[in-house]
This record gives structure tokens, C-alpha cells and sequence, in this order.
């Protein structure tokens, strides 16, 4: 058995409890489907079919993945939130459904949070801290934040990594990954969602999650977009107190913006409030390309002056300016009922492995717009908008890439907060400045001539560095370097009749050459002999004969004389 083959099992039954754990619940959840379909192995399968499934009959398969997801903890709870924001990797209608996912998890012990902080650090908890609340203020599955002073005065919130997370994780990981090689190898419907892929992808995103001087990072960037800015504010960093396991940052004393009871007690104004907010998210992705990705109202918080605060940085979206401009053209396209241009703009900013009908694709832009955009401005809902063209783009096999997507979660987002701040909030008109701006901005004679210089020197450097490039392919030809192959598609039935024929032919001239031979024989008088004529050519006529009538047989069956 190979190495690589013994590392793989050692792996994958290091931890059968857990193993068996996790199938347990898939079968609970009804996908013991897909578990027999596996090859686990009876003795993970042991016991599984005492495990009870009751009142799951009326509920959907993405419902139950989400239950199952919930059961078995904070690895598969930030997958799935995780993969709530990747079309690219599960289907829309599964995407749904793992948006629901939120942490539900216990907070773990202040005296865990000392030595953590303590290790991190590298001195004392008081040392550095003036004070510190043991309760924490929040809770989630990796970290959970806490209350505190730092010795300089300042009021900070801490979040602290949850101790053993890593471990827990990377178990998971690994059983996930087998289970994900497993479903490729057995299942051949799923090969589509590349399993595997699946739990790469979540592998490098989490490791980028635990690690909260990532999130700094993204939150002093943050700042640093809107420095100046009157109605906007970023908790500053200490990186005095900062590790991959701990982040301190500013304390905020603000009111979230789902609290609208408290919004109305302080005096805020909820509709300057729902304007505020969703022009700030309108600025992120239209102006500046680097954006918050999970603006739920948990993460946005309200303070003196309706001033915005947003909190958690682990998910950042970023897009480039074709893409923002592409985006704009869809929308637009779509207020002018024109179903060529949103075509257009759909194709440029997705991705796809065959080349998708265009005729198809306008007839189905049709039908959205004929259901939807009979309605006035004012009515058209963004949310219902880009679900529609999610749906068809899934139907198409078209798939926006990652932060596409994470830039219509959050203008959903933006505009689920304002009408909830706001019932009479209308996004249509908060966005029509910025994709005004961003349509005159192409027309500006400093960008044209900007883009004629860029593409100008794009050119230059192709034509440049063709001569070399030529050159290179060359001298890899004169030294065989470089194979050419061919693939033929559509030839095989050809191919086939070519080979028939040459057969035939060849099978005929195997008995010609057999009754020439026999003549011979026979004319010779060679061997022992039969009424007067050499057995060996009689042999011989009578071979070619049977030969003969087969050939000619399978020919008229043929039906091609």
C-alpha cells in the first residue's frame, strides 16, 4: 500500500467518534441517501439506524442541511455562513437557507480568557489591562468579545479565540475532506459541486478567520476610506494588544440598528438613519471598490448624531472598476427594459464552463421583465430584482464569481435595513445618484483619454513582446519542446466505417489469396488426393467458400451492398 494511502486512512479514522458523529446526524437529517452511497465502512454505519428522524417530512433538503449544519457545531456553522456568500460553489436555493445560520454557542470560561490573553500577550491580564469584565458581551463559534479597560484609560472591547478551536477545526476539516473525496469518487451528480473544492475553499477561508490580524488589517483599510468622513466612524485598533488570537479595539457605545424601540428613545432620526447607511454602502462598492460583505444590522450599530459605526471585518468584499461598471449597466439596463444589455452586462461579469445560449438568456431577461418591471420606480424592490436574475443565471449555468455575489448581498442587506428603519425607504432613488456618477464618469474626457493610454500601452507591450515570444516558441520547436495535439470530435462514426471497410477489403483478399493458393495446389497435384484432385486445394476451396459466405452475409445485414 502506497504512503500517501496509509497517511489518508490514519487521517480519516483517527477520530472515528466524531466521524461516526457527523454521519449520524446526515442520517438523522435524511441523507442516509447519500451516506450508503459512500462506502464508509460498516463499522461506521453501526448504529445509525437507530437514530430517530421524526417531523422532517415536510420540510425541504436545503432546510434539513441547515438543521444538520446547527447539530454538529461551530466547524459546520461557519461553513455554512461561509458558503452562504459562494454561488460558485452551492446551488442558490442551498445558499437561502445557510443564510439563516447564526452562532448559538455557549461562551467559555474567564479564567480561559485570562490564560489565553495572558500567552498571547506574553504579561500578566493587568498588566496590560485596567480593568476587565468577566462576562462577555457576545459570544460566537470562534471568539467571544469582552468589556475592558486598557492602563492608558482607553475603553476597549477584546475578542478572544475560543481555546482548542484550532484543533476542533482542522479534525473536521479532515473527516470532511474524506467525506468530500468519497462523494466524488461514488456519487457521480455531485462531481458537479466538486466536493473537494468545496472544502478547500472553506479550509483557506477560515484560516484566514482565525487569524484576527487579518481582520485589523481590513478594518484600519476600512478607516482609512473614510477618514474625514463627518457621519461615518471605525473603532480604532490597539496593536499594542493584538495577536492572532486576541484583537482589542475601540469599545463602541452606540445602539444596534435593528433596536428601533432604543433608536427612538434616543431621539435618532430613523429615516436620515436608513438614507445614511445605504449611501454608505452605495459609496463602498460604487466609489471606493472595497466594501463590508455582512452589513446585517448586528454589525451596524448607531451613535450620537446618526452617526454609523460598522463592527466585524472578517468578511470584506473588493471589486475592480469594469466590474462596478458592468454592474451598473445591468441595473440600468434593467430600468430601461432592455434585455440585450442586460445580456451583456450578465455575461461580462459572470463565469461559465459552456458557452450559454444568448437567445435563450434575452427570452428569459424578457419574461422578469414583463412580470416585474410593469410596477412604477418607486415599487421595484432591488432584493426581488436580483433574485430573479440569481435564479436565472443558476438556470443558465452561469455563476457570478464570489465578491459579485458578496456585492449583491450587500446592497439586499442595505435595503432590507432601510425599510426596516424606514417602510417608505426607497433604494432606486438613494441609488440613481451613484449610477448616474458612475455613467458620466466614462464619458469624462480625462477617463477616455486615461483609457486610450492604458489600452495604447497594452498594445505596445503585446506587439513588444511578440517578436520574443515567437522567438521562445521556436526554439522550444527545434529543440522538441513543444508537442501540438489534435482532438478530432465528431469523426467517430467515420472512423468507424473507415475501419469496416479497410477490414473487409483485407478479409477479401485473405480469401483470394486462399482459393489462388488452392488452384495451385490443385494444379500441381502436390500431397494426397481425393477422385483425382489434391486434398490440400479441396481443403482450400472449401475454407474460402465458408469465409466468402460470411463475408457476403454480413455485408447484406449491413444493408450497404
Amino acid at each position: 500500500m502506497q504512503l500517501s494511502r496509509l497517511a489518508s486512512l490514519s487521517r480519516t479514522y483517527r477520530h472515528v467518534d466524531r466521524y461516526r458523529q457527523i454521519l449520524s446526524v446526515m442520517f438523522k437529517y435524511g441523507f442516509g441517501d447519500v451516506i450508503n452511497r459512500l462506502h464508509v465502512g460498516p463499522y461506521i454505519e453501526m448504529g445509525l439506524r437507530f437514530v430517530r428522524r421524526e417531523g422532517l417530512e415536510k420540510l425541504t433538503r436545503a432546510e434539513r442541511a441547515r438543521m444538520a449544519l446547527e447539530e454538529l457545531g461551530p466547524t459546520f456553522v461557519k461553513m455554512g455562513q461561509i458558503l452562504s456568500t459562494r454561488p460558485d460553489l452551492v446551488p442558490i436555493e442551498l445558499i437561502e437557507e445557510l443564510s439563516k445560520l447564526q452562532d448559538n454557542v455557549p461562551p467559555f470560561a474567564f479564567k480561559q480568557v485570562k490564560d489565553i490573553i495572558e500567552e498571547e500577550l506574553g504579561c500578566p491580564l493587568y498588566e496590560r489591562f485596567g480593568s476587565f469584565d468577566d462576562g462577555p458581551l457576545a459570544a460566537a463559534s470562534i471568539g467571544q468579545v469582552h468589556r475592558a479597560r486598557l492602563r492608558s484609560g482607553e475603553e476597549v472591547a477584546v475578542k478572544v479565540q475560543r481555546p482548542g478551536i484550532r484543533p476542533i477545526i482542522e479534525t473536521d476539516i479532515e473527516i470532511l475532506a474524506h467525506i468530500a473525496g468519497l462523494m466524488e469518487k461514488h456519487i457521480e451528480e455531485m462531481t458537479i459541486y466538486r466536493p473537494t473544492r468545496i472544502v478547500e475553499e472553506f479550509a483557506r477561508t477560515i484560516e484566514r478567520e482565525m487569524d484576527y490580524t487579518i481582520e485589523a488589517s481590513n478594518q484600519e483599510r476600512f478607516a482609512r476610506q473614510f477618514a474625514g468622513h463627518d457621519h461615518v466612524h471605525v473603532p480604532e485598533i490597539y496593536r499594542e494588544a493584538l495577536t492572532e488570537r486576541v484583537l482589542t479595539m475601540e469599545y463602541i457605545d452606540g445602539i444596534k440598528a435593528s433596536e428601533l424601540e432604543k433608536l427612538d428613545q434616543s431621539g435618532m432620526d430613523r429615516k436620515a438613519i436608513a438614507s445614511r447607511g445605504a449611501g454608505l454602502i452605495l459609496e463602498q462598492i460604487f466609489k471606493q471598490g472595497f466594501f463590508h460583505a455582512d452589513p446585517h444590522p448586528g454589525n451596524i450599530f448607531v451613535m450620537k448624531g446618526n452617526t454609523i459605526c460598522y463592527l466585524d471585518f472578517g468578511i470584506m468584499g473588493s471589486v475592480d472598476r469594469p466590474a462596478r461598471e458592468h454592474f451598473v449597466d445591468m441595473i440600468y439596463s434593467y430600468v430601461s427594459r432592455d434585455e440585450t444589455g442586460i445580456a451583456t452586462a450578465l455575461l461580462r461579469l459572470t463565469e461559465w464552463e459552456q458557452e450559454p445560449d444568448r437567445q435563450a438568456l434575452e427570452r428569459d431577461i424578457r419574461g422578469i421583465m414583463d412580470l416585474h418591471l410593469y410596477k412604477p420606480l418607486k415599487e421595484l424592490r432591488i432584493k426581488d430584482l436580483l433574485r430573479k436574475t440569481l435564479d436565472l443565471i443558476a438556470r443558465h449555468r452561469l455563476v457570478f464569481p464570489p465578491d459579485i455575489f458578496l456585492m449583491i448581498k450587500g446592497l439586499t442587506a442595505a435595503e432590507g435595513l432601510g425599510l426596516m428603519l424606514d417602510p417608505d425607504f426607497d433604494m432606486a432613488v438613494t441609488a440613481e445618484p451613484f449610477v448616474a456618477e458612475i455613467k458620466a464618469e466614462r464619458l469624462k474626457a480625462g477617463r477616455v483619454i486615461s483609457d486610450i493610454r492604458e489600452y495604447g500601452w497594452g498594445l505596445l507591450e503585446l506587439v513588444k513582446e511578440l517578436p520574443a515570444e515567437l522567438h521562445d516558441i521556436v526554439r522550444q520547436i527545434r529543440q522538441g519542446k513543444m508537442k501540438i495535439g489534435f482532438e478530432h470530435r465528431g469523426l467517430e462514426k467515420f472512423i468507424f466505417e473507415m475501419d469496416r471497410s479497410s477490414n473487409r477489403i483485407a478479409f477479401a483478399l485473405v480469401i483470394s489469396s486462399i482459393v489462388i493458393g488452392s488452384s495451385l495446389i490443385i494444379t500441381a497435384n502436390i500431397g494426397p488426393r481425393l477422385l483425382g484432385f489434391a486434398v490440400l486445394g479441396i481443403a482450400g476451396y472449401l475454407v474460402a467458400g465458408v469465409l466468402g459466405i460470411w463475408l457476403l452475409v454480413s455485408i447484406l445485414r449491413s444493408g450497404r451492398l
